[in-house]
């Protein structure tokens, strides 16, 4: 069935907000420029700050969900309100995950390459995997088991190219190796989040736009405050700024003001979350989740090939090999397989063949998929 006009824009939209998101990001990173105080030139890593960034583009999340309803109402349509009272506490075991996942990721990505961070964010299918048999009683099939024993054999290629690049100054093998494990452990605090979305919040039937937002509130107020003690906590070898500790977010803003781009960057890392979010939710309403999997996919293309062009990292061939083992094991893991055997059967998919819409059972993505 082709696509309407309407449904190319918001894959589109979803696949380059995406990837302008990491893009966005990584280049904020790369800048360097004085900091307070007259100090000298050093490299903008300031990853909290950062995802506080991201978190007010998640809140923004909330406005267009009060412009949607005010509109629904205007044309007595109950689509985005919720069919029962729900307490938006129910959204904090979520969010603190979300900050706390984001806020590593972030780390992770002043020590690696764009185009790692976003294939090893892979590894959060390895972690649902297990978590939802753990904690919520689900029987995986054969094709899923494969689809984590392809994600971990997909992650150890990644992990090889990266030990086996050329590094630079500025992204030296131990750093590498630790951005790499960073992103790893992250995706374990993803996949509870993912848990607990679907063990308490899901039920409540709360439209994903207004749960992306209520998550984003919480995030931005939480790690907003925590910015004030982080000021004073000394990080050693992981500070990226002059005072050395765990964030300096005033050398931040005065970085800002000696090189205006960085702003530019942080601009765009706060836009793009907001509306990769409305996109990815739309993609998966008028489309399908498998639709939203696969584009998500497209996205780490975009996001490597620009990286390489822009002379961010270096090619290895691994890489590539790497990214379709990946690819393989998250087709496996969501039954992309099964619509491709039934075709070449020629046979009719059964109803437990269709595709699947639970959140650790198929393709479902956290509320908040960001970065």
């Amino acid at each position: 069935m082709a696509w309407t006009k309407y449904q190319l824009f918001l894959a589109g939209l979803m696949l380059v907000t995406g990837s302008i998101n990491t893009l966005s990001a990584k280049w904020a990173d790369n800048f360097v420029a004085e900091g307070c105080g007259g100090s000298k030139e050093h490299s903008f890593q300031h990853p909290f700050l950062q995802a506080v960034g991201m978190f007010l583009g998640e809140f923004s999340c909330l406005a267009a969900f009060y412009l949607l309803r005010c509109r629904a109402e205007d044309h007595s349509d109950s689509s985005v309100n919720p069919q029962q009272p729900f307490n938006p506490l129910l959204f904090l075991p979520p969010a603190l995950c979300d900050m706390t996942g984001t806020s590593i990721m972030y780390v992770a990505l002043n020590m690696t390459s764009a185009s790692s961070f976003q294939m090893l964010r892979g590894a959060v299918i390895i972690f649902t995997g297990l978590f939802s048999v753990a904690f919520l009683g689900r029987r995986l099939v054969l094709s899923q088991w494969l689809g984590i024993l392809a994600t971990i054999l997909g992650l150890v290629v990644v992990g090889l190219a990266d030990l086996l690049s050329k590094h630079d100054s500025q992204h030296k093998l131990s750093e590498v190796i630790t951005g790499d494990l960073l992103i790893i452990m992250a995706q374990i605090i993803v996949a509870i989040q993912m848990v607990l979305e679907e063990k308490f919040v899901y039920k409540h039937n709360v439209h994903p736009l207004r749960a992306v937002g209520t998550e984003g509130l919480f995030g931005f107020v939480i790690l907003a405050l925590l910015l004030v003690p982080m000021y004073y906590i000394p990080a050693g070898s992981f500070s990226g700024n002059p005072r050395g500790t765990l964030e300096d977010a005033l050398d931040a803003f005065c970085q800002v003001g000696r090189q205006p781009l960085i702003a530019l960057a942080l601009l765009g890392n706060i836009s793009s979350i907001a509306f990769f979010n409305f996109a990815g939710i739309s993609v998966t309403k008028e489309m399908s989740a498998t639709t939203r999997m696969v584009l998500d996919s497209l996205r780490t293309v975009v996001i490597w090939a620009l990286s390489l062009l822009l002379g961010w990292e270096t090619f290895h061939s691994l890489q590539i090999l790497g990214f379709f083992i990946l690819l393989m094991g998250t087709a496996l893991y969501n039954g992309l397989h099964r619509p491709l055997l039934s075709r070449l059967s020629r046979s009719q998919p059964s109803a437990e063949e269709g595709e699947r819409e639970r959140l650790l059972g198929g393709s479902r993505s956290p509320i908040s998929d960001a970065s």
